[in-house]
This record gives structure tokens, C-alpha cells and sequence, in this order.
């Protein structure tokens, strides 16, 4: 075990009947960072959650949390871990508040701790208004962000979060962000599922691509970036009469040729450096074109699980079973 991982897999093994679910996930989270795991339904995220949760047990290979073995120590794991699984797992003929300060008597806090412990986090996730409805009346939004309120009752320093934001609408995913982001600043150590590419360059600090259960990938975002090479140079002149003379400047710093218009009035060329946006804006000026946009940018995280994969993340080659739900 390293000191500086909280969170360590070495090989893990787990199978369902014919189902390979993880064939042999490494997996090292470092103290107070988010590490982002990323890949489609039935890649084996869910299975490796759980086998780092205590909730399943792996066949092979082996996981250590903040020290402890995972098979041998569980309830040690379990006392620094929250958990926050796929779908809301709140009970529903309770309120909300009578949800959060359960768990927090379950976890012996006093009753006033508890209470108090229940009331800041509704606050926290703009749930006092209906703090004391059951939660059965709560939208699916709701539930969700009541779910993984229920995760934090007791201050965990490790938090596994299985596709959080799943459900929510973009305005209420940009404020689980936000509170992701607070869990690290306060010295958490998050571990982040997610098939939203967006999410993992958001927050990550590091990010491993499973697929098929096995690790196919593993960088910081702007590393498995450059997995796919080079660089994307756009520009859209203030004048559009002057597109053709913008594209032949492009093509002189493109590694491609001819521009592409992938929008209305913008081109865009492949570069290899970012030696190509100085030169580009120099002969631009030299022209007297003017530009509204200039970027350059790296390729998306779309775009890497592509080059990784061959077909996009949306893709789900699994078959909605039992089974292959177990493994997702």
C-alpha cells in the first residue's frame, strides 16, 4: 500500500456466471483528489464501486482503503467510506430530515448532532423547503441529491459517488459539482463514476478508462487528450467575405491542408504545436482580418474514448440483463 493512496485495487478479478466483469482493474486514488472513472454501461464501474464499498467480494486480486484491506477489515473500510449507488436508496415513507438523522443515529451521533447534522445538509442541497415531506413526494432530483446528503451524515474522508448526477437536470449537476468540488477543498478523497465526459473533465483530477473490465487508459484529462494528437485551431473573421483568405492562411500552419467549417462562419485546422496560434494571429494582422473567435483547443474526452475504443461513450454493447446490470 502506498502512504500517499487512499484508495488501491491491484487486479481485480470479479465475474457473474459467464459475465467477466472486471478482468484484472488497477485502480490508485491519492489523498484529496477526485479520481474519475470513466466508460459505458457494462464496463465494470459499478462492480468495482462495490468491491471497493465492501458490498461484493472480489474473485481475484486485491483493494485497500485508507490502509485496510477491503476483504480482511471491512467494517474499518466502511467506517471512513460513504457511498452514494446509482439509484436513490432513501427510505421513502420517511422525510427528508427523518432520513438524514437515522443515518446519523446509526452512525451514534447524539440526537442534536444528528438533527443538527440533518439540517445542515438540506440546507446544503436546497432541500429545507421539503425537509419534512416524505421523500416519496420528492421529485427524482430530489431523491438523488437526498441520497448522497444521506452518503456525507458522517463527515466520510473517502466518498464514492456511482454516477451521481444521474437524473438531474444541467442546473442541479452544475450544483453537485459544486459540492464535489467543496468535498475536496474540505480534504475529501473522491471517486467519481460517470459516463458524462463533461463531468470527468469538470472534476477530475485524474481519470481511468475502463472498458469491457479492463483499464484501457489512465492520465490526467489533459494527458489522455493528447492520446488522440495534436491540437484544433478555429477562427471566424468579423467579415465573412473573408473566409477564403482566412482558410489560406490556416492551411499554412494546418498539418491537414484545407480548412473545415464545422460551424456557420467558423474554420478550423489540425495544428501540431501551439507554436500555430502566434503565427496565425500575426498573419491575420498583417491582412488586416478581424476576428470575433480565435481558439485553440484540445481534442474532447469524446473524442479520446473514441480513438481508445472505436465507437463513441454513448454506445452500450450490453445487453439490458440481471447480470450484465450487476456489471455495469
Amino acid at each position: 500500500m502506498t502512504h500517499d493512496l487512499v484508495i488501491e485495487a491491484d487486479g481485480l478479478v470479479k465475474h457473474f456466471g459467464r459475465t467477466k466483469a472486471l478482468q484484472g482493474v488497477d485502480l490508485a486514488v491519492r489523498r484529496g483528489t477526485v479520481l474519475g472513472v470513466l466508460g459505458p454501461n457494462g464496463a465494470g464501474k459499478t462492480t468495482a464501486v462495490r468491491i471497493l464499498a465492501t458490498l461484493l467480494t472480489p474473485d481475484a486480486g486485491s483493494a485497500h482503503i485508507a490502509g485496510f484491506d477491503v476483504v480482511k477489515n471491512p467494517e474499518k473500510v466502511r467506517q471512513r467510506i460513504g457511498l452514494t449507488g446509482q439509484y436513490a436508496s432513501v427510505d421513502e415513507d420517511l422525510t427528508g430530515r427523518q432520513n438524514l438523522a437515522l443515518i446519523g443515529a446509526l452512525l451514534d451521533l447524539s440526537r442534536s448532532a444528528a438533527r443538527a447534522r440533518a439540517a445542515e445538509l438540506l440546507e446544503w442541497f436546497d432541500l429545507s423547503e421539503a425537509a419534512d415531506r416524505p421523500a416519496k413526494t420528492f421529485s427524482g432530483g430530489m431523491r438523488r441529491r437526498l441520497d448522497l446528503a444521506a452518503s456525507l451524515v458522517g463527515h466520510p474522508e473517502i466518498i464514492f459517488l456511482d454516477e451521481p448526477t444521474t437524473g438531474l437536470d444541467p442546473a442541479k449537476r452544475d450544483g453537485m459539482w459544486d459540492v464535489v468540488r467543496s468535498l475536496v477543498t474540505e480534504g475529501s478523497t473522491v471517486l467519481l463514476t460517470t459516463q458524462y465526459l463533461e463531468e470527468a473533465d469538470a472534476l477530475a483530477d485524474e481519470i481511468t478508462v475502463i472498458d469491457h473490465g479492463r483499464v484501457i487508459a489512465h492520465d490526467t484529462p489533459e494527458g489522455l487528450k493528447r492520446i488522440v494528437g495534436g491540437q484544433t485551431l478555429e477562427v471566424r473573421p468579423t467579415d465573412p467575405a473573408r473566409l477564403a483568405e482566412t482558410a489560406t492562411i490556416l492551411a499554412r500552419v494546418s498539418t491537414a491542408g484545407a480548412a473545415d467549417e464545422p460551424r456557420r462562419g467558423v474554420l478550423a485546422v489540425p495544428v501540431s504545436d501551439d507554436s500555430a496560434l502566434a503565427a496565425t494571429v500575426e498573419r491575420l494582422a498583417s491582412a488586416g482580418i478581424r476576428v470575433t473567435e480565435l481558439a485553440l483547443h484540445l481534442p474532447s474526452l469524446d473524442d479520446v474514448f473514441f480513438s481508445l475504443t472505436g465507437r463513441p461513450q454513448s454506445d452500450d454493447d450490453e445487453s439490458a440483463t440481471p447480470t450484465t446490470k450487476e456489471a455495469a
